[in-house]
């Protein structure tokens, strides 16, 4: 699969999927085949280890837990700059004329997320899970990534935190012309933030479509089954508003 520039690819259902596989017995994990994985072309097998920090400073991640994402012994400031500092003294294009001092560059990624500065003294424990939440997807975008793994970032957060953080995720894409694998059950959530739709169940994929045809009446029976838990009323096309 393809991904491009501020588009956005769900896997609905992949998540159980990958943890059921993870429990599988030794004997059928061995059976298992992981295709390789390209990079603008080019195979990542056998790349030298500075090749491989050059890809992965072009990837982020936000997971589903921020409690667990933030070192509750370091303070916000020094969590938010650990993939930075694994980049010595680069500075993101997007903070051009920006001070390159790290504290500077550092108010400006929790400003781009809607927080104050006042919180890179604070630690983890002192913020609400929306504003860890929020710290961890400035963390994801300071080292200006082109593909952003989105791993149910909203599913630990109240339904109003919810809707801020998926228009936040949507602002920023917009602004920064990120690209993101969105993984979710909720197909809310799914429809709001995606292009293109992937389901899958029991490690295979089903099938796959863009987002308008999410309704058609041919889709695969698993994909029915999962629409029928929402009501079309409550998969909105347009940011909600808080």
């Amino acid at each position: 699969m393809n991904f491009h520039s501020g588009k956005a690819v769900n896997a609905a259902a992949v998540k159980a999927s990958l943890e059921r596989a993870l429990k599988l017995n030794p004997s059928v994990k061995n059976a298992l085949h992981i295709r390789d994985i390209h990079a603008d072309g080019q195979s990542i097998r056998g790349l030298k280890r500075s090749e491989l920090k050059r890809i992965r400073s072009r990837l982020g991640a936000v997971f589903q837990h921020p409690s667990a994402a933030l070192n509750p012994r370091l303070t916000i400031l020094q969590s938010l700059l650990e993939p930075l500092n694994q980049l010595k003294c680069y500075v993101p294009s997007f903070m051009a004329g920006i001070s390159s001092e790290r504290r500077d560059i550092a108010e400006h990624l929790l400003d781009m997320v809607k927080l104050p500065a006042s919180y890179l003294d604070k630690f983890p424990h002192q913020l609400s899970g929306g504003e860890k939440q929020r710290v961890t997807i400035a963390r994801a975008i300071s080292t200006e990534p082109d593909f952003i793994v989105l791993d149910e970032p909203t599913a630990s957060l109240d339904v109003t935190t919810q809707a801020t953080v998926l228009n936040l995720l949507k602002d920023l894409q917009d602004e920064l012309g990120l690209a993101y694998l969105f993984i979710s059950h909720d197909l809310a959530a799914v429809h709001f933030m995606s292009d293109r739709i992937m389901v899958m169940k029991e490690g295979s994929v089903l099938e796959h479509f863009s987002k308008e045809a999410l309704f058609h009446s041919d889709r695969h029976p698993y994909t029915q089954s999962l629409l029928e838990v929402f009501s079309t009323c409550c998969l909105p096309t347009e940011p909600i508003l808080l």
